[in-house]
């Protein structure tokens, strides 16, 4: 594989950083991960830090090109999830840890996305958003209805409410794992959390495929500045792991 790829992870206008991610490289694959810690939840960074060393132990432990890249991230992501639900098993519900989380399969010429809750993943080319992953939230719900649009979305009241994440309760969480979508020389994957989204357009996100070489590291940068201008002075955790493919 030919491939360029970079991680960010700002502060933000918080007290701590509950965001974790990782972009781990083999020969023959790729995997992008975000992971992001629920911060009205007691110990959403240990939620996030157990979901993602599961996940990028088990792509470690396996041979390489997956065989079953869908069935992968579906286990990957149940046992990530059952292993935060251990770490929340003796406090009430309301108090367990939880996190969303965004994972991307890169190989043989192919992305494979999954995610839970509002961390996202976006295909860049030719510098526009080409597809992104539909949050698991109540605004989505009500975009995809035709209630409000992605405008209004911004400003919603319930802009921060998932329908569902790793952790908490028992049984394994809604989540959405897609088929392989083919990648075109010098195409982008964003993986990212709400802090870094939230607040910017697609063209906005777009910038991350500005065309340069070996830019991707500035590029992924800028729009976490960006993004933390935006929100400020009440910017989240602003998280992101980018890859772009060459061939």
């Amino acid at each position: 594989m030919q491939i360029e790829y970079a991680k960010v992870s700002a502060l933000g206008d918080r007290q701590d950083n509950q965001d974790r991610a990782a972009v781990v490289v083999s020969e023959d694959a790729a995997l992008l991960l975000v992971f992001d810690g629920m911060g009205g939840h007691s110990d959403g960074a240990k939620a996030a830090e157990t979901g993602i060393k599961v996940v990028q132990d088990m792509f470690m432990k396996a041979p390489q090109p997956i065989f079953d890249p869908q069935g992968f991230l579906y286990m990957a992501l149940s046992k990530a999830h059952d292993h935060v639900v251990v770490l929340g098993q003796d406090l009430d519900v309301d108090f367990r840890p939880r996190a969303t989380c965004a994972v991307c399969l890169v190989q043989e010429g192919r992305a494979y996305w999954a995610h839970i809750g509002d961390s996202r993943i976006y295909q860049v080319r030719k510098q526009k958003v080409l597809t992104r992953s539909r949050d698991h939230s109540h605004v989505e719900v009500l975009i995809q209805e035709g209630a409000i649009s992605e405008e209004e979305a911004q400003d919603h009241p319930m802009r921060n409410f998932v329908e569902c994440c790793i952790g908490g309760d028992a049984p394994v969480p809604d989540m959405t794992i897609t088929s392989g979508k083919k990648l075109d020389a010098g195409d982008v994957l964003l993986v990212c959390s709400d802090g870094l989204w939230s607040g910017l357009s697609d063209d906005e996100i777009a910038a991350i495929g500005t065309p340069g070489v070996n830019n991707l590291v500035e590029n992924l940068k800028s729009l976490s500045m960006r993004a933390l201008n935006v929100n400020s002075p009440y910017s989240d955790n602003t998280t992101g792991t980018a890859l772009r493919w060459h061939g």
